[in-house]
């Protein structure tokens, strides 16, 4: 069975991996990509913390955490852009997809609260 979250999280989490090695090694960026990398990563590993969660509460919890981090690597993504170390053209490629990510896990946690 397929699992889009899992799939769409660490297809994500590699582009990060490779934007992060373009900011180090082409603009010489190392703080900001830095954070980018961490946060970018830690939404799939989050997630699949929560695939082995003791709980339902655990689970929400552990997606929430998901969740927060995607919200931090958006905010990476827009300071990037905005500073000149990303252009428009590599925004628009990978924003959509934090944005899809937030969507998703928000979606998952709602319906696991109902459900809980």
């Amino acid at each position: 069975m397929s699992n889009v979250l899992k799939e769409k999280s660490f297809a994500f989490a590699v582009r990060i991996v490779k934007l992060y090695n373009y900011l180090c090694n082409e603009k010489c960026e190392y703080v900001m990509s830095k954070q980018l990398l961490r946060s970018g990563t830690a939404i799939g590993a989050l997630y699949r913390e929560a695939e082995s969660a003791e709980s339902k509460p655990d689970f929400i919890h552990k997606l929430g955490i998901a969740k927060k981090e995607t919200n931090e690597t958006l905010y990476w993504l827009e300071l990037l852009s905005e500073t000149g170390y990303i252009d428009e053209k590599q925004f628009a490629s990978i924003y959509p997809e934090a944005e899809e990510l937030i969507k998703l896990l928000t979606s998952i946690i709602k319906a696991s609260r109902i459900n809980n």
